[in-house]
């Protein structure tokens, strides 16, 4: 016997995918529109992050004050708070701290990228992730040689090309449902 309900969820519930999708891909658009505003929700959003994170472990520490790694999960929930707090009450050097952060991620990520490429190189395939890698270090060459005006809009831009490709994503799932 087949349960059918399994593909009866799935194609009911593509109205739900689509909508999601449509209000990620107009959130998408409206911080390309306006980088600077999305940038500070960004901020913010990771300021909150930030502070929640570092609050349940500071709670789960305190639950486990006989384990080993007691003082380092309190040590690392007392930091995360830290870290939250002071985005929220300085969000404009917290827009620049997280630039600064983004770009140095950039380039670290895409010098392992060109390394692994390299390392790779007889393979078929290698060249994608060496342009990658490039593109990558590029980025953030871009990023910190405009610095510090880029920070007013990276975040933003960054947080609106997520969200642009979330959308699609979502809605090309969507509407691969709705067709079965």
């Amino acid at each position: 016997m087949t349960d059918t309900s399994e593909p009866s969820r799935q194609h009911s519930a593509w109205i739900w995918l689509a909508i999601v999708g449509a209000v990620s891909l107009i959130g998408g658009v409206l911080a390309l529109a306006n980088p600077f505003a999305a940038t500070l929700a960004a901020e913010m959003l990771a300021a909150w992050t930030f502070l929640i994170f570092g609050v349940l472990q500071l709670l789960q520490a305190t639950r486990m004050r006989d384990w080993r790694g007691f003082t380092w999960s309190l040590l690392l929930g007392l930091v995360t708070v830290v870290v939250g707090v002071s985005l929220l009450l300085d969000p404009a050097a917290g827009v620049i701290s997280l630039t600064v952060l983004v770009a140095v991620l950039f380039l670290v990520l895409g010098a392992v990228k060109v390394l692994y490429a390299l390392a790779y190189r007889p393979l078929p395939g290698w060249l994608l992730p060496l342009l990658s890698g490039l593109l990558s270090v590029v980025l953030g060459l871009m990023i910190l040689a405009n610095f510090p005006w880029s920070a007013a809009a990276v975040l933003g831009v960054l947080l609106a090309v997520e969200l642009i490709s979330n959308g699609v994503f979502c809605l090309v799932v969507a509407f691969g449902l709705r067709g079965r």
